[in-house]
């Protein structure tokens, strides 16, 4: 019998890669293995139980009743204390600041506070191991999941990875020994824990503490491969950087670093064409289309960049926190008095501020995507947003012209990108039509939306606001 997961959501396009049907599989039907894209995708290895369908009910992205609204209020809503905004789900608390201990700042991304939750969780004997995605020896997988009991492993860990990873022999690693554990992973992954941990005693009794990433968006393979191109780095890679630090620069204005084979190795700045990939969601996975969680609200806590104007200019990195655990809000506390965490609070509106980008990409225009991929025949899962197609003119065009790259950026990797060489110059060239295209309709939208801005500063002008 044919796996479900792969005749539903495999064959729709739909797969984020996350690996938990094949780590929950009582079959053991299933492999985690990349596409020809670049993503990870479940394939059969041998028949599937008649009448099984639990790949599916663990998915996070099948049509799944329990959304995540109706999934945090089962884990969060009786909390003591807690609130709720509809952009962030529940909150205890929300913080903003860094840590001051063991270069986790240095080391990391941003602020160093994911580093420092870990760390503290294994010190306080809360947790046993930690699940973390952690940088790979091998070429075709340069990062993967990985179950560690020792704070060096964490800290060499530190850093972002936008690259596939899956987590099925993690999870089968949890189900086999019985131990305490925490896991830090995307929206999506943590949702699909969440869904096993109601199918699986094992998992629920085990997963002690989940911390959340805020997520725009997941790359493939092509990604990786596509920067490192674009630096001057060609052929089978080694090792990569995705948020490198450079003291004269913003954070924001991160690099990506690349190291092949021969030991050549080069770094090229968000500003110098990483920022049009990422911005213009090319090589991102089609099910990143139909994802509405921004702040990992199923999480414990949810840890992100503050990409508020007072800190983005801090080449260090500053990180922001939604505490939702009672957990790990004493422990957030504790630390604060000891000094090895420099935060304060922060008004969760400035938190969601700090990502109303990915919020109007994954709030605003999910219903027009959603009615796109409707119109177009195909299988979408069922969100919180009905299919409409009641946005602007403008705003239609750029996630039509988006949608378009996305879908092109593929094919153009497998025409352009094979051997040890790839044509940029023709890949470019096929792809800048679409760049150009939404350069010119953001333009337009821009002029047409100045009289507006005028009226608003009169208006706080006069009021003396």
């Amino acid at each position: 019998m044919k796996p479900y997961i792969i005749e539903t959501i495999v064959n729709n396009n739909l797969c984020i890669g996350c690996g938990l049907c094949a780590g929950l599989c009582p079959a053991n039907a299933l492999r985690m293995e990349f596409n020809k894209y670049g993503e990870y995708n479940p394939v059969e290895i041998t028949g599937c139980l008649k009448n099984c369908n639990l790949c599916l009910q663990i998915c996070p992205f099948s049509e799944n009743e329990e959304n995540e609204g109706l999934l945090a209020k089962e884990i969060f809503s009786n909390t003591d204390g807690i609130k709720h905004r509809p952009e962030t789900g529940y909150y205890l608390d929300s913080y903003v600041g860094y840590s001051n201990i063991n270069n986790h700042r240095a080391n990391g991304a941003s602020g160093g506070m994911a580093t420092w939750i870990l760390e503290t969780l294994l010190k306080n004997n809360i947790v046993d191991h930690i699940l973390c995605v952690t940088p790979n020896e091998n070429p075709e997988k340069l990062f993967r999941f990985a179950v560690f009991a020792n704070i060096d492993s964490i800290r060499h860990s530190a850093k972002s990875a936008y690259y596939p990873v899956e987590m099925s022999e993690v999870i089968k690693q949890i189900i086999k020994n019985e131990s305490r554990y925490a896991i830090i992973g995307l929206p999506c992954f943590i949702k699909g824990l969440r869904l096993a941990q109601k199918k699986n005693n094992k998992l629920r009794n085990r997963i002690i503490v989940t911390i959340g990433l805020v997520c725009g968006q997941l790359k493939s393979k092509c990604y990786t491969r596509y920067l490192a191109e674009l630096s001057g780095i060609h052929g089978e890679l080694k090792e990569v950087c995705f948020r490198g630090k450079d003291s004269d620069k913003p954070s924001s204005n991160f690099y990506f670093y690349s190291k092949n084979k021969n030991n050549n190795y080069n770094k090229i700045f968000f500003y110098e064409g990483i920022g049009k990939v990422w911005n213009n969601r090319w090589f991102t996975l089609r099910a990143c289309n139909f994802c509405d969680d921004v702040f990992a609200e199923m999480a414990d806590v949810t840890v992100m960049d503050a990409w508020l104007p007072e800190y983005i200019e801090d080449s260090k990195g500053t990180n922001l926190i939604i505490v939702r655990s009672p957990l790990v809000h004493n422990l957030i506390k504790l630390a604060t008095k000891e000094n090895q965490i420099k935060i304060e609070h922060i008004s969760i509106n400035k938190v969601i501020l700090a990502e109303s980008g990915v919020l109007n990409i994954k709030r605003n225009q999910l219903a027009y995507r959603l009615y796109l991929a409707k119109q177009a025949g195909l299988i979408i899962p069922t969100k919180s947003v009905t299919p409409s197609r009641k946005i602007s003119f403008l705003n239609k065009k750029e996630i039509e012209l988006k949608d378009k790259m996305q879908r092109l950026s593929k094919e153009l990797f497998l025409l352009y990108f094979n051997g040890e060489r790839a044509d940029l110059t023709a890949f470019s060239k096929k792809i800048g039509n679409f760049v150009s295209k939404l350069e010119k309709w953001k333009h337009i939208a821009r002029i047409l939306r100045l009289p507006m801005r005028i009226i608003k500063k009169a208006r706080r002008i006069l009021l003396g606001v």
